[in-house]
């Protein structure tokens, strides 16, 4: 699978990677066999990118990256975390002290010295704007407790002040077919930079999968049930707080333009792989079938011109107001 560099951290991932929400918490249950094969699935296919967080689980999630990679030959995996959301959501609680705790907890549980690449997990929009906050992750890198620092984001204005921070190396941010704004000025200010962009929640949450019906139910510890309106965390995190029904109209429009030979989830993840400054996207997956599947879209042709203008015509349409005055 072809690689991409991680912005200013130098390393490289490939242009798929796996997002692990789903093997930690959150998306129903899945057990420690099935989390083993779907990371086993991954890998055989090409990722070298995991993307994890101290919270997928209460550290579950990482622990579990931690007994797969031990002892494990093969490609070196870069692994991502994020810190920051197992405390109130307050600026007071991102300081030096509580990152040096949060950091030694997410070292035992993937089990180095030093992480590959830690970002700030949506943390409140003033932490971004202030200079404390970055002195205390530039500590974090001379005491060699983490190689590179980056920020996961829930709109565009957090992301271009992230962007103009100079240790910054990578912005993860929400970028599918259901959520374009950030191709506007947010991809080319970080290819400017020299900031990687990671897209996360690329299938809108299974939306673009088109899967989904409007009667479908999902189970009560989903925060598919239980933050469709924002209840938990940032709505934005569940469908790309694209409205359910109209997102299941929608999803059926758009998997009418699926090419010969994609999955309607593949053509997601291929729109998002073709846009300039997209370093990696990071799909989850519940079964080795699933991580076999979203890797696969690497190889596919590169979508036309009919293609692209017919996603950005349904876009306009049917999503563009529901999501770009909030994120």
């Amino acid at each position: 699978m072809d690689e991409r560099v991680i912005g200013r951290s130098g390393q490289r991932a490939s242009v798929v990677g796996l997002g692990t929400w789903q093997l930690g918490a959150d998306w129903g249950d899945v057990d420690d066999k099935e989390a083993l094969a779907v990371l086993e699935a991954a890998v055989e296919s090409g990722v070298t990118f995991f993307d994890t967080a101290d919270v997928y689980g209460d550290g579950r999630s990482e622990q579990t990256i931690a007994a797969f990679l031990r002892g494990r030959p093969g490609p070196d995996i870069f692994v991502a975390t994020k810190m920051g959301r197992r405390v109130d959501q307050i600026p007071e609680n991102y300081v030096l002290d509580n990152f040096r705790a949060w950091n030694d907890r997410s070292r035992r549980n993937l089990g180095v010295d030093r992480l590959d690449l830690v970002q700030l997990h949506c943390p409140p929009t003033p932490v971004y704007s202030t200079d404390e906050v970055f002195d205390a992750l530039d500590t974090l890198v001379a005491e060699e407790r983490i190689a590179h620092y980056g920020v996961s984001v829930e709109t565009c204005e957090e992301a271009l002040t992230a962007i103009a921070r100079p240790g910054v190396a990578s912005v993860q941010i929400i970028l599918n077919p259901f959520r374009m704004k950030p191709l506007r000025e947010v991809l080319p200010a970080a290819e400017k930079a020299g900031v990687g962009i990671i897209a996360r929640v690329p299938l809108a949450s299974g939306l673009l999968s088109g899967k989904y019906t409007k009667d479908t139910v999902f189970p009560a510890n989903d925060h598919r049930t239980y933050n469709r309106h924002g209840e938990a965390f940032d709505q934005g995190e569940t469908f790309s707080g694209v409205d359910y029904e109209s997102g299941v109209e929608a999803a059926v429009e758009f998997a009418d333009l699926t090419p010969e030979g994609f999955t309607p989830a593949q053509l997601a993840l291929r729109w998002i792989i073709q846009q300039p400054g997209v370093t990696t996207v990071i799909p989850g997956a519940r079964s080795p079938e699933q991580a076999r599947a979203n890797a696969a879209a690497a190889a596919l042709p590169e979508l036309s011109d009919a293609t692209l203008a017919a996603i950005d015509d349904l876009y306009d349409r049917r999503i563009k107001d529901q999501v770009e005055n909030r994120w």
